[in-house]
């Protein structure tokens, strides 16, 4: 018997990250600019690193917390999401990041062979998230090819026709990876939801009791550290945020210049998180070898659409780079689509 056969079918079946494989093509190219990951250029605010620069010594940060988070943690993320997004019966489970929050509420609420509904272009760690629970029956629902939003009718006649009724529909907004913004009439006619709250429904009885035992079991608990400063850069309020955001306006410009090459209709998103889904020419359907090639010849990389269940398409980040890297990559882009656009992949 091989080595594989002492894996998991789970992990055998779940898509290889797409990170991953990025992250191998740039260590593989000298002098590689990334507008791969879904990162911004800048820390946590100063004020905040520097609280936390005097807690290094104190023991709790080095011990477990409450499983859920710190209560002062979790007492200003209610508040936060109260006045900001109007969630008022919301709770809130601290995580290690968006990821481990999906995984907890897929691990709670879906069992091997379940239904559940996404929709194209979806964000590519949620399609894994049910790979590894055993997901058997992904349903991929269209988006609106001018907005990107999820077509409500289709859901409507999908979760009124599917039997058994499927038991989760995930959608992430501000959308990844289309950059897109659903908005809120569209989710109250839908009657869905977004994902990314890291908050969930108090309402739902015993929801709460069983996301407990998942997050004992994966991190325990978020780093104490980590909280910590969470809850010293919420204290800066929404303005310290906002005040960031307006410096990757000149990025996403530089970068909608930068995909003139494939025609205006051809670029979507950007209004609502800091990404850019931009069609390639329908004569390369292939969008991973075109992200190599360009990788390879201009140094500059991209997320593959298909790693979203859209092939022919790619996810451009505009927020990892300050404006004069960022200014560098559009330059190496932009010569890279017009050369792919009127002489093709050339070696």
């Amino acid at each position: 018997m091989g080595s594989y056969g002492m894996l998991a079918r789970r992990a055998l079946l779940t898509d290889t990250p797409v990170m991953v494989q990025i992250q191998e093509l740039i260590r593989g190219v000298k002098d590689c600019v990334s507008l791969a990951q879904g990162v911004v250029y800048w820390q946590p605010p100063k004020q905040a690193l520097e609280k936390v620069q005097e807690l290094v010594w104190e023991p709790s940060v080095s011990r477990y917390g409450a499983d859920e988070g710190l209560p002062e943690l979790r007492e200003a993320l209610t508040k936060k999401l109260r006045h900001e997004n109007k969630l008022h019966k919301s709770s809130v489970m601290v995580t290690a990041g968006a990821n481990q929050a999906f995984v907890n509420i897929v691990l709670t609420l879906c069992d091997a062979g379940d239904s559940v509904v996404m929709f194209a272009p979806y964000y590519f760690n949620s399609y894994m998230s049910f790979q590894m629970t055993g997901v058997t029956n992904i349903l991929v629902g269209p988006g609106d090819p001018n907005t990107l939003h999820p077509d409500a009718d289709w859901l409507e006649k999908t979760l009124r026709h599917t039997k058994p009724t499927p038991k989760l529909v995930t959608v992430v907004n501000p959308g990844n990876p289309s950059g897109t913004y659903i908005p809120e009439p569209l989710l109250q006619i839908s009657n869905i939801f977004p994902d990314e709250q890291i908050a969930f429904p108090s309402e739902v009885e015993g929801l709460a009791a069983q996301l407990l035992k998942v997050q004992d079991n994966i991190p325990i608990c978020a780093s104490i550290i980590s909280q910590r400063l969470a809850l010293h850069s919420l204290e800066m309020g929404p303005g310290w945020v906002t005040n960031q955001v307006q410096n990757l306006v000149k990025n996403r410009e530089l970068l909608l210049d930068a995909l003139s090459p494939l025609g205006a209709d051809a670029v979507k998103g950007g209004e609502g998180a800091i990404y850019l889904w931009a069609k390639l020419p329908d004569e390369y359907p292939d969008d991973f070898e075109v992200v190599r090639w360009l990788a390879r010849k201009h140094g500059v990389v991209l997320i593959p659409g298909c790693s979203s269940g859209c092939p022919g398409y790619v996810r451009i980040s505009f927020g990892g780079l300050v404006e004069d890297q960022c200014r560098i990559a559009s330059e190496r882009l932009k010569r890279g689509l017009q050369q792919l656009v009127n002489e093709g992949m050339v070696p």
